[in-house]
């Protein structure tokens, strides 16, 4: 029984020591969100969604109705999708524990993979196939077709997740043993 003071390790951890976080003062950055699902849909998300408003904004005839809401929804998500991913990155979610995070996140994504429904299918019914097909314009808007669908995709499997993660953060002891 003398032994037994000796065998035991006192050392202890904080998780922000064992986590893979830098702090800058009063945030942390979370590098491990990166490399999380979550991460990796909203990293396409805003890159692929900036292809789109580019595209969109770069061809011939923005300004119709049929292109101008297009532009509407990729640049709308993409400054909300920018937003969240910097509150994310920087961990600020702890910060605002009044916000419902998960459900939040749930009710955004599954409106932008709405909004981007309807963006991607007003995009590609306007790409008017011309006799010369191989005109700069028809290849920025076909190209801004495909990107909005490959957003489209990226926003409705972030909804999924954030199903998954909403599901998961309602339940508790009582529910899980019923």
């Amino acid at each position: 029984m003398a032994e037994f003071p000796s065998k035991v390790s006192t050392q202890t951890s904080t998780p922000e020591a064992s986590s893979s976080r830098g702090s800058l003062g009063f945030v942390s950055f979370d590098v491990g969100f990166l490399s999380s699902i979550p991460g990796i849909l909203m990293t396409i998300e805003i890159a692929l969604g900036l292809l789109v408003w580019a595209l969109v904004a770069d061809s011939n005839h923005p300004s119709t109705s049929a292109y101008g809401w297009v532009l509407f929804v990729s640049i709308t998500c993409w400054l909300v999708t920018l937003f969240v991913f910097v509150v994310f990155i920087l961990h600020l979610q702890t910060k605002m524990t009044v916000i419902p995070w998960s459900l939040v996140l749930l009710i955004y994504h599954a409106a932008a993979t709405l909004l981007y429904i309807t963006a991607f299918i007003t995009c590609a019914a306007s790409v008017q196939t011309t006799t010369d097909m191989n005109s700069a314009a028809y290849n920025k808007k076909a190209a801004a077709s495909f990107f909005s669908c490959v957003v489209m995709i990226a926003y409705g499997a972030s909804t999924f997740f954030s199903f998954l993660i909403w599901r998961g953060s309602e339940s508790n002891a009582a529910t899980d043993q019923a």
